[in-house]
């Protein structure tokens, strides 16, 4: 068992591809090591070995308030820094990566329910011309969103986590074994539906994108603090609901900015297409930011075709 979030160890699967990835990292077995070599040149090395990791980032209360029977409470927080600590270092091989190839990364994280699929599909959908776009789907079980984006003309990767409640930064790496992003394009990251533990795990993203409903109550920041934290912008969707229910927007981005002061916030709606051109304008800004000073791409003419 995952003692940062709790989730099951089980059998990751992507598409083409599973490898039994246990979150349950106590290593105290003999040290060994392996490495992945990915097709488009990616590669994890594997080092299996007692870790000690001094994090300075800090993910709230992490196994605090757990319970693991068996397991003091500094046992789990020492398993629990191994685990991030592990992930970190994949993080940073996907973000050098997405560096190297000019990729701009985004990790779309929500509850369940939030529109999160639909405003993806639609994203894709208006921008599909104008950029070179792939999309890794995670979620705990089917193919069903994947196959929704795939439906667009649009290269999609699903990964399945079993009883995992969140992806993490092996998963991406594996996931692009399959499906490498275009140079200087965009790859969304579309994480499983969670406000908690997505949080915790940094992917090599370069943004989290936090996706608030308004059907979901304005106070959900502050319930999920860390999350909105670790976000650098929250779209606020559904807003075409509104005139029917009872949502306070004004306090929900008060909320917002009192955990997260620098977060940016958008009001959208996937379905009657409100707010969208602004979500696609801080796309392309975004993404034109990234590749300002790569050698292999000439920004003039990608700002005259992208923006």
């Amino acid at each position: 068992m995952c003692t940062v979030c709790g989730c099951g160890s089980d059998e990751v699967k992507v598409e083409g591809h599973s490898h039994n990835h246990s979150h349950d990292h106590d290593h105290s077995h003999n040290n060994h090591s392996h490495e992945h070599s990915h097709a488009n040149g990616h590669t994890h090395s594997h080092e299996h070995h007692n870790h000690e990791h001094n994090q300075d980032t800090h993910y709230g209360l992490g196994p605090a308030h757990a319970h693991v029977p068996g397991l003091s409470q500094s046992r789990m927080i020492e398993i629990e820094q191994n685990i991030l600590g592990k992930n970190h270092e994949y993080a940073n091989e996907n973000r050098r990566f997405f560096t190297e190839q000019g990729v701009l990364s985004l990790n779309l994280v929500s509850s369940p329910g939030s529109g999160k699929t639909t405003l993806l599909t639609q994203t894709i959908t208006d921008l599909k011309d104008d950029l070179s776009l792939s999309v890794i789907e995670g979620d705990q079980q089917t193919a069903n969103d994947a196959e929704r984006i795939r439906a667009t003309g649009v290269p999609a990767l699903q990964i399945n986590t079993g009883k995992g409640c969140h992806l993490d930064a092996h998963m991406v790496g594996h996931a692009m074994e399959k499906m490498t992003p275009e140079e200087g394009g965009v790859l969304f990251i579309e994480n499983v539906g969670n406000l908690v533990c997505p949080a915790a795990f940094d992917l090599g993203e370069a943004h989290k994108v936090a996706i608030l409903s308004v059907t979901e109550g304005e106070d959900k920041p502050l319930k999920y603090p860390d999350m909105f934290n670790a976000a650098d912008i929250m779209l606020l969707n559904k807003i075409d609901l509104l005139p029917y229910l009872q949502f306070d927007v004004d306090k929900c981005i008060e909320y917002a900015r009192r955990v997260n002061p620098s977060i940016q916030v958008l009001q959208v709606s996937a379905t009657s297409g409100e707010g969208m051109e602004n979500w696609y304008h801080w796309i392309k800004s975004t993404r034109q930011m990234k590749l300002i000073g790569h050698p292999s791409f000439n920004t003039t003419t990608a700002t005259e075709n992208h923006l």
